[in-house]
């Protein structure tokens, strides 16, 4: 009997040894709207897009960020069709304050570096259509914060800074296209 006990107790400590530990991520999705400026050429104008990102213990982790701004440039008649695309992948890493199951909120700081790509299609004035892209590696950091209503569901709000990069004689220098975006979304977590 004494046996039994030690092998039933030496098992139970294996097991509670070998077990894996509860998960303490925190996943979400957040598709935004927004504006962008601090440019002359696009103030004002919309972009939209969506965040999707994991927080390690609700402290640090990783995001991916998704931008699309249509006529970035100004409307169709000065400078054809237009908009700026970015995709960037970021280091977020933010507090939360009331925890990160339920209410709360997270104040945190983002950045990153990824793709920046600008495109324009116009006319010539003997008729003919032209077409401008660039595709440039770019980088973007900001800082927001997340409100959560509820376990699963919140409002973020965040202002970030892009900037192209240029290649020059072999080295990475800031190129001259660059704008900041204000944006406004929903949290799903």
């Amino acid at each position: 009997m004494r046996r039994v006990l030690k092998v039933g107790i030496a098992t139970g400590a294996l097991a509670l040894v070998l077990a894996p530990a509860p998960a303490r991520a925190d996943g979400y999705v957040s598709p935004f709207i927004g504006a962008n400026f601090a440019t002359d050429k696009s103030d004002g104008r919309s972009n939209f897009g969506v965040d999707a990102g994991w927080m390690s213990k609700g402290i640090a982790g990783l995001e991916f960020d998704f931008g699309y701004a249509p006529n970035f440039f100004g409307s169709e008649g000065s400078f054809g069709e237009n908009h700026v695309l970015t995709a960037m992948g970021n280091v977020i890493v933010g507090i939360p304050v009331g925890g990160t199951a339920g209410k709360g909120f997270r104040p945190y700081g983002t950045v990153g570096a990824g793709l920046i790509r600008t495109q324009v299609t116009g006319t010539t004035g003997v008729g003919g259509v032209e077409k401008f892209d660039n595709n440039d590696l770019g980088f973007n950091a900001g800082a927001g914060v997340m409100g959560m209503l509820s376990k699963h569901a919140g409002i973020r709000g965040d202002v970030r800074y892009f900037r192209n990069t240029s290649d020059t004689n072999n080295s990475v220098q800031f190129g001259g296209f660059h704008f900041w975006r204000a944006s406004f979304g929903v949290v799903i977590r």
